[in-house]
């Protein structure tokens, strides 16, 4: 039987409102991934002293990037929220990336989302409606924590709503073509 979290479509039938998952909450040092195996969430790191996520960390569910894992979401909303809750979020726009680790490099993007309940940033739509600092921010957050890993992080491009909508699309096609392998 297949674990609940792939069960859940990737989007809500009603609002069009997408389904993120978290897995890493904002403000924690402790990097937690969905454990298919086990159905639960695993500690996987412990970030370095002074390094803490900038917002909560998740998936879209019925996705896969090319990295064989769900398509990576970060999350902007008010206040953060426990592993394994799921949140309806809109797409902001994806920052894309090159991920290298023992001389492979590999597509690893980052959807930029925003919480639908969320107060503080309600009126964001696209990235182009985030502080150019935030992104570099962001940015320089996800170089620093994959070179603690040992991986090169190299962002190759920011890109709005529809790039981000596209890749979610094409990670629901390969999460379906998967499946339907296995």
């Amino acid at each position: 039987m297949a674990p609940l979290v792939h069960n859940l479509p990737l989007q809500d039938a009603e609002s069009g409102l997408y389904h993120v998952i978290i897995e890493t909450p904002k403000g924690s040092r402790n990097k937690y991934v969905y454990n298919e195996q086990f159905d639960l969430y695993q500690l996987r790191a412990v970030l370095p002293a002074g390094a803490s996520f900038p917002y909560d960390f998740g998936f879209i569910p019925s996705t896969l990037g090319e990295d064989g894992d769900p398509v990576d979401v970060l999350l902007l909303m008010d206040e953060p929220v426990y592993p394994g809750c799921l949140v309806q979020a809109r797409l902001l726009g994806v920052i894309a990336v090159e991920q290298t680790k023992d001389g492979n490099t590999l597509r690893n993007d980052r959807i930029l989302a925003v919480s639908a309940v969320s107060k503080l940033h309600q009126l964001l739509q696209d990235i182009k409606d985030l502080d150019k600092n935030l992104l570099d921010q962001i940015e320089h957050f996800f170089r620093s924590y994959n070179a603690s890993r040992g991986q090169q992080f190299e962002v190759i491009g920011r890109y709005g709503v529809k790039k981000a909508e596209k890749l979610v699309s094409e990670g629901s096609k390969l999460f379906e073509q998967n499946k339907q392998a296995s």
